[in-house]
């Protein structure tokens, strides 16, 4: 129940950025954990960090304005379930799950991770645009999240169950705006 809820945090995370949780995750917990990091880890760890940086650099900087949020909400939909689903394996690996729970717990995280992201678009275009403490809350949340999947799972996950009863509600609310 713990890896799990360690997983719906972590997908959170990856619900909201694409390279910033893995940068905290490369640079809070090192070597160690680059080693479970599927697909990442075949690379060298310093263009890995050098790539991390800059996108994280790019999503940080682009967020705050309206041309930059447009691009990075195409990015962050296509990418947001593959970084999930990394994300989730990855964390699956490090707290010693199962071999054969492991892709199902990295299946659930990618797709959280694209409802996260839907849900975020959907905002996106209905406000046309989101404020700038939003995403500022938003970096923040995401920051938090990584390291609540690590070390207290618990508050991670229920942070992460509380985000996804948001989501539900608010896609209740647009269908209410438009039907």
């Amino acid at each position: 129940m713990i890896e799990l809820l360690a997983v719906l945090s972590v997908s959170a995370a990856a619900g909201m950025r694409i390279a910033l949780p893995l940068l905290v995750i490369g640079l809070l917990y090192g070597n160690g954990l680059w080693a479970k990091i599927p697909l990442l880890s075949r690379f060298s760890p310093p263009i890995v960090l050098g790539v991390l940086v800059s996108w994280s650099l790019f999503e940080l900087l682009a967020s705050k304005r309206l041309m930059g949020q447009r691009i990075l909400q195409i990015v962050q939909l296509v990418f947001s379930p593959v970084v999930g689903m990394i994300l989730g394996i990855t964390v699956a690996k490090a707290m010693a799950v199962p071999p054969q729970l492991v892709w199902i717990l990295g299946g659930v995280s990618g797709l959280l991770a694209l409802v996260f992201q839907l849900v975020q678009a959907g905002w996106f275009y209905r406000l046309r645009g989101i404020p700038p403490w939003v995403i500022l809350v938003e970096d923040l949340l995401c920051i938090f999240l990584v390291l609540f999947a690590f070390d207290a799972p618990k508050q991670g996950g229920l942070i992460a169950l509380l985000l996804l009863w948001l989501a539900i509600r608010s896609s209740k609310a647009w269908r209410d705006w438009y039907f």
